[in-house]
């Protein structure tokens, strides 16, 4: 039985609309655009899949373009990091590209709609050009410099060029319609000066092209066919369109804008605004902060570039923003990595117990299997001693029938190894529980094959032999907003709703096979949770970050 072709998302629809009314394949070419103003984040996933997963399907092109015409706010660290980011997530782009590259073209552009008379120079103040905007539903006055000479905007705007006047004296405006019911085809500003050196260009120029004169513009001179951007650019097709009508040239390829809607995640945000706040004020420790929703905090973390293109996958494309639950994310990468992971044993909230009945002194090795999903994964040896380590939620003295974890008089078996009967207690002075004895059934070992080790008990515990155990810094991660969407509340801030909790930081032990696990490496510690060693581990200190856990705990927590 042949499988049910997937259907089309409604970009999809689009070019191939345009492919059966006249475009060809060969004609199709896509960009991603970003800002390097900052990190990429699991939003701009969504456009990165989208844009990419067109140039894989389509045989086609797709340019990587940095809209780099802000130097207030550009750097090439951000140009590095979306480069290995996109790299990352596997994909690769056609040529790389910079609206800087274009700087001189658009200059020449815009004298030539000076000449035209479709631009001019505004030397009023912004709040005087703010105040003659109008609103939706009032025209606005135009500029009493909108009937300057073509000469004097020439000339002045040759000044702008040349460094002659102080930012924010002067614009170049396009002259369109100041009564126009779209607001951003009221004599829109193409041109702003500002005295700052740009990360490419240095300080050859101090005029900078905005956005919307830009974007249009570079996806015409890289003859890319289709210019996907999100929803919040709706408004700005109409005069993208008008931008393009005074460069084009029929017998090359035209552009065309369509917007898709912007995926929001919950419990966090995705403004690059907000996130450089988070960084500034110390809230998270950089940009790639595992609790960052960027793409290189969700790769520190422990994500893998599957769960997040599956992720972007299952959530599709829109035409509507959205709120997209973050244990969707979650559900993705646990997917991932139970099909990728070794099983390994760790204990974070340690509690003593002794074999009484082993041979003290005596190590033995145990077979233990590293994946149950992956034949071909192998198997490892675990020590084994009289003294290991068991989380201390796994005993209780005493407890009801639901409890299938060790308490005193009750049997468990230890995972790989034996079955072991509680039989006593140690306490301190304020009465914790600091050690638990107890004996084990010499001919229990799992895969013996013997009677007793073919005994069925209803708890296994994961363990960590104390003598073998690597002591490790555990990095507990958590959401870090408590709400769902933290920056949505008209009478708070978004920083109110920061989650005191969302890293704790402990010391927990490992079996020694994890003693030279390198940076980015990724584990499924046994009935804990998935964990990825992070960079700041050295020979001296194992650091690993929890990924995410075994189950999704948060709803039950948001429920108490």
């Amino acid at each position: 039985m042949s499988e049910t072709p997937k259907s089309l998302n409604f970009i999809e629809q689009i070019v191939e609309e345009d492919l059966v009314n006249g475009y060809t394949k060969e004609e199709l070419r896509f960009r991603f655009p970003p800002e390097p103003n900052g990190y990429l984040h699991i939003g701009h996933a969504s456009s990165i899949c989208l844009n990419f997963g067109l140039g894989l399907r389509y045989n086609a092109p797709v340019n990587l373009r940095f809209d780099d015409t802000n130097p207030a706010k550009e750097e090439q660290e951000f140009v590095d990091a979306i480069k290995k980011d996109v790299e990352w997530l596997g994909y690769k782009w056609d040529t790389e590209r910079y609206a800087s590259d274009y700087f001189q073209q658009l200059y020449d552009w815009a004298v030539l709609l000076i000449k035209e008379g479709k631009a001019y120079v505004d030397d009023q103040s912004s709040e005087e050009m703010a105040s003659q905007k109008g609103s939706p539903t009032e025209p606005g006055v135009n500029s009493p410099n909108r009937n300057r000479a073509i000469e004097e905007n020439l000339e002045l705007f040759e000044k702008m060029k040349n460094a002659e006047f102080q930012e924010g004296t002067h614009v170049l405006r396009a002259k369109i319609d100041m009564a126009s019911s779209n607001m951003l085809m009221r004599d829109p500003i193409m041109y702003r000066i500002l005295h700052k050196a740009h990360h490419r260009t240095n300080t050859d120029w101090c005029i900078y092209p905005m956005y919307d004169w830009t974007h249009g513009q570079s996806d015409y001179i890289e003859q890319v066919s289709h210019s996907f951007c999100t929803l919040e650019f709706a408004m700005h097709r109409e005069l993208y369109n008008w931008f393009l009508d005074q460069v084009y040239d029929p017998k090359k390829i035209r552009p065309k804008q369509r917007e898709f809607a912007r995926r929001n995640l919950s419990h966090t945000v995705v403004s690059k605004r907000k996130l450089l706040q988070l960084v500034e004020q110390g809230f998270v420790t950089g940009w790639d902060d595992p609790r960052m929703p960027t793409i290189s905090g969700l790769r520190r973390r422990g994500y893998t570039p599957e769960s997040i293109r599956n992720f972007v996958d299952t959530i599709g494309i829109a035409k509507r923003d959205n709120l997209i639950d973050v244990s969707l994310l979650e559900f993705n990468i646990r997917e991932h990595l139970n099909k990728t992971t070794h099983r390994v044993m760790g204990v974070l909230n340690p509690l003593k117990l002794v074999i009484t009945n082993y041979p003290e002194g005596e190590t033995e090795w145990l077979e233990a299997e590293n994946s149950p999903e992956d034949d071909a994964a192998g198997s490892r040896q675990v020590p084994f001693s009289r003294e290991i380590y068991i989380e201390q939620e796994d005993f209780k003295e005493e407890a009801n029938k639901k409890f299938f974890r060790l308490k005193l008089g009750g049997e468990v078996r230890l995972k790989n190894g034996y079955i072991i009967k509680a039989e006593s207690c140690t306490k301190d002075t304020e009465g914790n529980i600091t050690e638990v004895q107890c004996t084990y059934d010499t001919k229990s070992k799992s895969g013996s094959g013997t009677e007793e080790s073919l005994r069925k008990v209803k708890g296994t515990l994961h363990w960590v032999s104390i003598a073998h155990a690597v002591p490790t810094e555990i990095r507990l991660y958590d959401r870090l907003f408590t709400d769902e969407s933290p920056d949505t509340h008209k009478d708070k801030d978004f920083l109110d709703f920061i989650n005191p909790d969302s890293l704790n930081v402990i010391t927990g032990y490992v079996e020694p096979a994890l003693k030279n696990a390198q940076p980015g490496e990724r584990f499924q510690f046994q009935r804990i949770g998935y964990f990825c060693v992070d960079p700041d581990t050295t020979p001296e200190n194992l650091v690993f970050n929890r990924t995410v856990g075994l189950r999704d705990s948060w709803a039950k927590i948001q429920e108490k």
